[in-house]
């Protein structure tokens, strides 16, 4: 399956890790040739301040943001120089906020997914909120942020589903789309980078520990067969959506690919990072879940928590219908 035909990578102009920069650059490249995709990479920098353009009035005749633009675009040209053998390569230098123009670039050339070297993390970033987050919150497209020592190909992809859907239909269905999506592109990745495919879904038994406390005083085995009743629901929706998601499949190419699924007791925030460094993943695949109430911020408190605990590189799935608030 080929899933990807339009893609973007976004370099920032002050990147300052040369080699991760460049491994990022190559993984994009390798990723639209397997896919035959149209690649873009695009550079989004600062515009002159007023200040700055009073001062450009007096001494210089020419406009000054044009020729930063410029200056820019042939460094970029240069920078992609060595990847442009394999893949036509498109570049374009944009002036603006980096999400907001990265967006509106989507938005105005239809791109299908997003890519670029991840941020380095820091507390002002987390407080305040980084591009990258702005990214997955509010981009149309997926968005696979790649970390620094990111290899250049993927030996191990590890997708990332939630199977409870004991909530309303119109919820439910979301997320059961949601996990569709995640699997079906993990496994297209798995297939093109020759990886192995791993799904986790962590679970748990709402109410378990007030059960179980002396407050409450249930039975044991009553809230022992409770929770075992909770797996058992988890185990068969889990299996019902690979059936679905996995059956497009040729018989083959899913034996190639090897899924192996870990059905995990415990909060995601916590098993999913475990077992992202248990298996050596180098790259988990997830879906972003709406928070009520707030307008293109889907990414919930689970994801953003994952994120900050993991290694290894993400792509973050959109649910369908998502409309982006940046016009």
């Amino acid at each position: 399956m080929q899933r990807f035909k339009n893609i973007l990578f976004v370099m920032e102009p002050d990147y300052v890790n040369v080699a991760a920069l460049a491994r990022a650059l190559a993984s994009a490249s390798a990723l639209a040739v397997h896919n035959q995709a149209c690649l873009t990479v695009v550079q989004v920098i600062d515009e002159i301040p007023n200040s700055a353009k009073l001062v450009e009035r007096v001494l210089f005749p020419e406009d000054l943001q044009a020729r930063i633009v410029a200056n820019h675009l042939n460094r970029l040209r240069e920078q992609v120089t060595p990847w442009k053998k394999t893949i036509k390569i498109q570049t374009k230098v944009l002036v603006g906020t980096p999400f907001l123009e990265t967006i509106r670039n989507i938005l105005r050339n239809e791109h299908d997914l997003v890519i670029k070297a991840a941020e380095q993390s820091d507390l002002l970033n987390r407080i305040l909120g980084s591009n990258d987050m702005h990214l997955l919150r509010k981009c149309p497209c997926p968005v696979w942020l790649l970390k620094p020592k990111s290899p250049k190909d993927c030996h191990c992809i590890l997708a990332a589903v939630d199977v409870d859907y004991s909530f309303p239909p119109t919820a439910s269905n979301t997320k059961h789309q949601l996990n569709l999506q995640t699997l079906e592109m993990a496994s297209s990745l798995a297939l093109s980078e020759s990886a192995q495919l791993h799904i986790i879904n962590a679970w748990e038994a709402s109410g378990e520990s007030m059960l179980r406390s002396a407050l409450v005083n249930t039975p044991e085995q009553q809230v022992d067969r409770y929770v075992e009743e909770v797996q058992q629901k988890h185990r068969q929706n889990l299996q019902a959506l690979m059936d679905e998601a996995l059956c497009k499949l040729a018989p083959r190419d899913l034996e190639y690919i090897d899924p192996k699924t870990h059905l995990i007791k415990g909060l995601p925030g916590k098993e999913i990072p475990i077992l992202v460094d248990k298996i050596a993943a180098d790259l988990v695949v997830m879906g972003t879940v709406a928070r009520t109430g707030i307008p293109g911020f889907i990414i919930g408190n689970t994801a953003e928590t994952i994120l900050n605990q993991i290694n290894c590189s993400v792509l973050a799935v959109k649910p369908p219908g998502f409309v982006t608030p940046v016009a």
